[in-house]
């Protein structure tokens, strides 16, 4: 009997149940008074919770199964809608304000002076929800905390650190003919700035670092076609913030190495389990974020897994990239906790990077965490003399920060430099795509290191002339020729773009102050050379190398055009938004209205939105700047009154 019913009872099983098909349905989530697009608007499908957030344009992507009967659209200060699925594929979703959503919200105040973000209790308030609707993405010093994350009584601690940046000013081409820096690839402080501006607030003026946010961007530049791995191109016009000064755009493009032919990666993935990182925007961001990185592995690329909270540990020994479901399933079961001993979580990062090194591959610790240590040689130092060790063995680090309120910045940008690797700030999934996924080649694998650029300036073209931003980059003169001397690293199909602003000869200004005339320097250039305006040198090595070799290129002053392309209009305008930003005192005639109105006119091809969402940024912060402005003269009125 029983040899009866089994084959009945598998013929039942096999025809009788229907798998669960899934398709994808696509959408755009926009604000129905203006309809612009939402970023990180969360979209769930009911009842399977399969959950996605939208993109810079507030564009999405959802699967959903045949269960599925609706989908919840909800973004914080919005009224959440349930949208019931049909056949159709394609969604248009327009989301209404909703100020009684805000339960309870927290102001907390920023001065621009502040070196650090330190908030105390007596500088944040309780406003009402109706209250905060009307200053919600106008008034600076706004951030939004949900009714279940903030006790009345409880006060909001910030102990963000940044470096302190002391702008870069004019110097007189005659008495100081060189100007000589590392290049800069980190990206970090435009996201992080993003994320201020995001939660309704200006960034702290130490966190605005020119070069990063110009960084941030890819622009198209020719490819090197030599045997040198990087080109030099160059752009001459006058200053869209000053038109009797010129700004030169210098750009570097790297040689970009196809995927497959790409060395192989011995990555460490060095992890923060700490306390510290416990929330949404932390752990759980980071751990889909090196998900990200592992779909992007070949089977002779591998990984170990090390984390660090009390103690350290390896939780996954080096392990090939055709096994991405273990490399995955260790990253989910990863939970925060403890205090944080970063130097002890360094040290064993270094030993497995050391124990399963590639020759001439890509031998990479990959350090993701808030930079909060605190427990064991967490002092930067320590951790500094580490790294300089380590990299001399061909090991090199990249930084990934995450997270809002403890954020060390100072720290995770000392130590990337340090370690001949990178810095990026992941603040969303789309975030991590674009560093892990779309810029793989150029954040991890290194095709010239250390690199150092030289610019020698003519005084007979140029009366004076300032570098915009690399504050912390700046080289001795002496240092260009010195190979023993660290700079930054070119990744494969990486950009990098500097910018000078530049005096030329025979015009006044505020920013050059008078001396007496030098009695015993040369002041005209030799005759010869007087077509030239300035010359620019650049040093590079091999990634295994220890000799560098050098590029040149000469600019003229013929060369400077009105024409201008869109590399050269899209830099100038993220470097007038970076001015603004910091309150430069080089600023001049700069504007919100002139950074929208240039970027505008420049966003290319603009594939993946950034440039757009850029823009958006920028009228964001023009309306918390305006009523920033608008406060700060009630207050002036109200002194004089006072006085009065």
């Amino acid at each position: 009997m029983k040899r009866l019913i089994l084959p009945f009872l598998a013929l039942f099983i096999l025809f009788g149940f229907k798998g669960i098909t899934t398709r994808t349905i696509t959408g755009t989530i926009v604000d129905k008074t203006d309809g612009k697009g939402i970023q990180l608007a969360s979209v769930r499908a009911m009842p399977s919770k399969n959950k996605v957030t939208t993109d810079n344009n507030g564009q999405f992507k959802l699967e959903i199964n045949k269960n599925d009967k609706t989908f919840e659209v909800s973004y914080l200060g919005y009224k959440t809608q349930t949208i019931t699925i049909t056949k159709a594929n394609h969604y248009e979703i327009r989301l209404e304000e909703d100020s009684h959503s805000l339960n309870e919200v927290v102001v907390v105040g920023y001065t621009a002076q502040l070196k650090r973000r330190e908030v105390a209790s007596s500088s944040s308030s309780l406003i009402s929800a109706k209250e905060m609707r009307s200053q919600q993405g106008k008034a600076a010093g706004v951030v939004i905390r949900g009714h279940n994350s903030f006790q009345k009584d409880k006060p909001v601690h910030d102990t963000e650190s940044y470096s302190a940046i002391k702008e870069n000013g004019f110097l007189k081409a005659n008495k100081n003919p060189l100007s000589t820096f590392s290049i800069d690839v980190d990206a970090a402080s435009y996201s992080n700035m993003r994320r201020f501006i995001n939660n309704g607030s200006l960034p702290p003026k130490d966190a605005v670092r020119i070069e990063e946010m110009i960084n941030y961007f890819d622009y198209d530049y020719a490819d090197p076609t030599g045997n040198d791995p990087v080109n030099i191109v160059t752009e001459l016009a006058p200053a869209p913030w000053n038109s009797k000064h010129l700004l030169l755009h210098i750009g570097l493009k790297a040689k970009k190495i196809a995927t497959p032919h790409l060395p192989a990666s011995n990555l460490v993935f060095l992890i923060d389990v700490s306390g510290s990182m416990n929330d949404e925007n932390k752990l759980p961001l980071l751990v889909s974020s090196l998900k990200l990185l592992t779909d992007q592995l070949r089977k002779q690329d591998k990984v170990a897994i090390v984390v660090y909270a009390g103690s350290s540990g390896l939780v996954l020994p080096s392990t090939s990239g055709a096994n991405k479901t273990t490399i995955k399933d260790a990253l989910s079961r990863l939970s925060a906790g403890g205090s944080t001993a970063g130097g002890a979580g360094l040290a064993l990062a270094y030993r497995v990077a050391t124990e399963n090194f590639i020759k001439e591959g890509n031998n990479r610790i990959i350090l993701a965490t808030d930079g909060d240590f605190n427990v064991g040689a967490s002092s930067d130092a320590a951790m500094e003399r580490l790294i300089e060790e380590k990299r001399k063995s061909g090991v090199f680090l990249t930084v990934l920060g995450y997270g809002m309120g403890n954020y060390k910045d100072s720290k995770m940008e000392t130590l990337a430099d340090k370690g001949n690797g990178n810095y990026a700030y992941i603040d969303n999934i789309m975030e991590a795509k674009k560093v892990l996924v779309n810029e793989f080649g150029g954040t991890l694998f290194t095709v010239a290191k250390d690199v150092k650029l030289q610019l020698e300036f003519n005084p007979s073209k140029v009366q004076a002339y300032r570098l915009i931003g690399y504050e912390n980059r700046l080289l001795n003169d002496e240092d260009f020729n010195d190979d023993q001397k660290d700079a930054g690293d070119m990744g494969s199909g990486h950009t990098v773009t500097a910018l000078y602003e530049i005096i030329p000869v025979g015009e006044k200004s505020e920013f050059i102050a008078n001396v007496d005339e030098l009695k015993y320097q040369k002041t005209k250039a030799l005759a010869s050379h007087n077509d030239e305006m300035l010359t620019i040198k650049l040093r590079y090595k091999e990634p295994s190398a220890n000799k560098s070799k050098r590029l040149q290129k000469i600019v003229r002053y013929e060369a400077m055009s009105t024409n201008t392309s869109d590399n050269f209009r899209f830099a100038a305008a993220v470097a007038e938004f970076g001015m603004l930003l910091c309150q430069s005192e080089f600023k001049q005639t700069s504007s919100f209205e002139q950074v929208i109105d240039l970027a505008n006119g420049a966003k290319g091809k603009d594939k993946e939105g950034y440039r757009t969402a850029f823009l958006k940024l920028v009228q964001s912060a023009k309306l918390m700047a305006k009523d920033l402005l608008n406060i700060a003269d009630r207050n002036g009125d109200g002194e004089e009154r006072n006085k009065r």
